[in-house]
């Protein structure tokens, strides 16, 4: 067929001969890729997310030379509020018109499942760093999506044990009334219960709370021995600061912050924290590796980063290297590549991505140095256990996740 008569058929059918142009397909070459880090910019959780987790995921981007695959990558990133209806909106538009191939970070377990649905839907890519919930590698697990920092089962699991071996028998929970909160109270009452313990019973509130008189005065008057903290950001300072006013720490009830990290310890002051016990995956100034992250991050924040900072940028820096490995950006054939490879990096130790599309890693069991002990106003943990990964996640065989399931 002639030229002209070729082109003349492409207008009779509506078709423009212009999408075959060399300048399109050039164009289309170079369409960048775009990762997306959807957090918590102002609320609770921006101390531990926020403008840090942008300036993590910038660092491993720029650590692979800014490009993946021959393009350019771009980093844009929004403020879900801390709604799901606000998230699932942002994710939509993002995965549906601004062409974002990967969402980051998302504080928030109700969040994560409403970005979950559309990054399954849209077949795009979901990491979190900051989503808890085990359920959200458990029984709303999806090809598309990762839980790459930790879940509420881990901090269960290390801090639970620990004290249940000094005796520590009886707890009462003041819990955060939202999808985290709850099952982090299930997980640790699982592990209590296992270990000859029992739950006295919880005290609720709902997110962002200031005021914590009623739920303190109930977990004292429970006799308890420990009091479990079971919710996250400034929720969690404000309730260990009213503690010790209130004078709970100094009467003979012991309390563990579930989930708690620098930024949360800067906050509350030292000596409000000092002694607790803490459940990590990354700690700043653990060794040299760990170290010289941190200093990279601190010249970009003017301080260490938290762990789901660190959890950003190792998800960011390990995605980059297995699109560059499997040569596409394809979800299935990225998340092949990740099941393949052991992780070892900056936070990652002994790093496996599972089929449940968890990644289960080295956890830490720490406590808050006294006063006395810290030289460095952001060097607050002393690391007192090393817990691998078989020990501090759940075994695979146990989970919920309907892809794991189906196989058994």
């Amino acid at each position: 067929m002639k030229r002209r008569t070729f082109l003349a058929g492409l207008g009779a059918t509506g078709v423009s001969a212009a999408v075959f142009s060399p300048a399109v397909v050039h164009a289309a070459a170079d369409t960048p890729l775009k990762f997306g880090v959807l957090t918590d910019m102002t609320g609770l959780f921006a101390d531990n997310g926020g403008a840090g987790s942008v300036a993590a995921a910038q660092l491993a981007i720029d650590e692979c030379g800014g490009k993946a695959l021959g393009k350019s990558i771009q980093l844009i990133s929004a403020d879900h509020l801390n709604k799901p209806d606000v998230g699932g909106n942002i994710a939509r538009q993002w995965y549906d018109q601004e062409g974002v191939d990967v969402i980051l970070d998302v504080p928030v377990s109700s969040v994560c499942i409403a970005v979950q649905t559309f990054a399954k839907e849209r077949n795009k890519m979901f990491i979190t760093s900051a989503g808890g919930s085990a359920d959200l590698s458990g029984k709303f697990c999806s090809p598309n999506f990762i839980q790459w920092t930790y879940n509420t089962y881990a901090l269960a699991n290390v801090g639970g044990k620990a004290l249940l071996k000094q005796g520590n028998d009886t707890w009462f929970f003041i819990a955060a009334d939202y999808a985290f909160g709850h099952a982090l109270e299930r997980d640790v009452t699982e592990v209590v219960t296992k270990g000859g313990g029992k739950s006295l019973g919880h005290a609720l509130h709902p997110i962002n709370t200031a005021d914590f008189s009623s739920q303190l005065l109930t977990a004292k008057s429970s006799g308890a021995k420990v009091i479990a903290v079971a919710n996250a950001g400034s929720d969690t300072q404000n309730v260990i600061k009213q503690a010790e006013e209130f004078g709970l720490l100094s009467g003979g009830q012991k309390m563990i912050a579930l989930l708690i990290d620098v930024n949360d310890i800067r906050s509350v002051g030292l000596k409000s924290a000092q002694g607790l016990l803490v459940t990590s995956g990354f700690y700043w100034n653990m060794d040299d590796r760990t170290r010289e992250f941190a200093k990279r991050y601190a010249a970009k924040m003017g301080k260490p980063p938290s762990m789901m900072q660190a959890g950003v940028y190792s998800s960011t820096l390990n995605y980059i290297k297995s699109v560059e490995a499997a040569n596409t950006k394809d979800p299935a054939t990225v998340m092949k590549d990740l099941q393949g490879r052991t992780f070892n990096d900056a936070f990652l130790r002994n790093g496996k991505l599972r089929p449940d599309n968890l990644m289960v890693h080295d956890m830490y069991l720490a406590e808050v140095k006294k006063q006395s002990e810290v030289s460095d106003p952001y060097d607050v943990f002393k690391i007192l256990a090393t817990v691998t990964s078989e020990e501090a996640f759940s075994p695979l065989s146990a989970s919920a996740c309907p892809m794991v399931m189906s196989k058994k």
